[in-house]
């Protein structure tokens, strides 16, 4: 794993470069969710109060429940070692944390009342069961985060106004049609860690989404799984069993911008399948099989960042990453990285890489045959 990768809250919501395979997202704090300047006045005013001390009055809250710290509609009920949601949460909360804690099932009243909920925190609990009607009351909740728990399907009942669902390291096996039908203001997913196979998703899976992000990484995937959404601008497939990449693979996904297929088992590249992303900048295919560069690049316009690294390659052509002449390129390569790759680097001609931004953008070298 490249450890060393910030988590990201927002991928899901900002079109943002970045250099590396994305990790899940991990929250440290209570206040991780509410960086995206949503309610902002509120964040604000509560991080000055915690810097300041009694530096503004907060009127007395009714009720607050036992251990946990309620302020400015923040409600922290993390590491307490709970094991059922509390009761005597303030009805005008925003941001509940219970994360850390021994919750091992969601009651269809847990969260009664809680209709101002914008984001629920329930990571690294024990959560195998959750009533259909769990959600019903959360009429504006955007985000929930789900991850490290020990559910083997997706809820039921996910309210309708959710934008984004972190649900990785689960115990899911199977994603059955319609699970998220009617959320059609989702735009990211992130459910990587989970022993799902391409069998497990049935037809019709992600039907009515219209997904930016989606992270299915470090699952038990053979190949690209069929039929996601065509709006994805970010598809990540990282530490998988992938071995090929065929031609139809890639066809629906025009708006896609960063893909991530580093860490599988590929050895194949069809040509023509990346044709398909006319708008791709970023491409990770590093830690796999292949033994040549995938046809297409020098075709690719906006393509800026391709990661091959630590594979078999043996030969880079003048012509495999950069169009013959004038060619058709509208941006160069801020970085190509191939080394760890069995080719002699010194054959290689200066003018394989014309249409790099500088020397330095090019990583090279550096292989130890195994």
């Amino acid at each position: 794993m490249l450890s060393h990768y910030l988590p990201l809250l927002l991928l899901c919501l900002a079109g943002l470069p970045a250099r590396s395979p994305a990790l899940p997202f991990e929250q440290r704090t209570f206040l991780d969710f509410a960086m995206d300047n949503i309610d902002s006045d509120v964040v604000t005013a509560f991080m000055r109060d915690q810097e300041e001390g009694s530096g503004m009055e907060v009127p007395d809250r009714p009720t607050c429940p036992f251990g946990c710290r309620c302020q400015l509609r923040v409600v922290q009920c993390s590491d307490l070692g709970l094991t059922e949601v509390p009761e005597g949460i303030p009805s005008d909360t925003k941001f509940l944390d219970l994360q850390n804690n021994r919750i091992t099932e969601l009651k269809e009243h847990d969260f009664k009342g809680l209709t101002n909920l914008y984001a629920l925190a329930l990571v690294n609990n024990r959560i195998s069961k959750v009533h259909p009607r769990t959600f019903s009351p959360l009429k504006h909740m955007q985000k929930l985060y789900f991850s490290r728990n020990h559910l083997t399907t997706i809820p039921q009942g996910l309210p309708q106004s959710l934008v984004e669902l972190r649900i990785h390291d689960n115990n899911i096996k199977r994603v059955s049609a319609g699970t998220f039908s009617g959320l059609s203001r989702m735009n990211c997913i992130e459910m990587g860690s989970n022993p799902i196979q391409n069998s497990d998703f049935e037809p019709g899976a992600f039907k009515g989404l219209k997904l930016n992000y989606l992270r299915i990484s470090e699952a038990k995937l053979t190949g690209v799984p069929k039929d996601l959404p065509d709006s994805l601008q970010e598809l990540h497939l990282d530490n998988n069993q992938i071995q090929a990449v065929e031609l139809e693979d890639l066809k629906r996904y025009k708006e896609l911008y960063r893909l991530g297929l580093a860490y599988n088992r590929i050895r194949n590249i069809e040509d023509g399948s990346l044709a398909f992303l006319p708008k791709l900048t970023e491409l990770h295919l590093e830690y796999n099989r292949l033994n040549r560069v995938p046809q297409g690049l020098q075709n690719m316009k906006y393509l800026q960042m391709v990661y091959l690294h630590v594979n078999n390659i043996t030969d880079v052509g003048v012509d495999d990453f950069c169009p013959r002449g004038s060619g058709m390129k509208r941006t160069f390569y801020n970085g190509i990285s191939l080394y760890d790759n069995p080719v002699n680097y010194w054959e290689v001609q200066p003018a394989t890489f014309r249409c790099v931004t500088s020397q330095q953008a090019i990583r090279f070298g550096n292989y130890k045959k195994k």
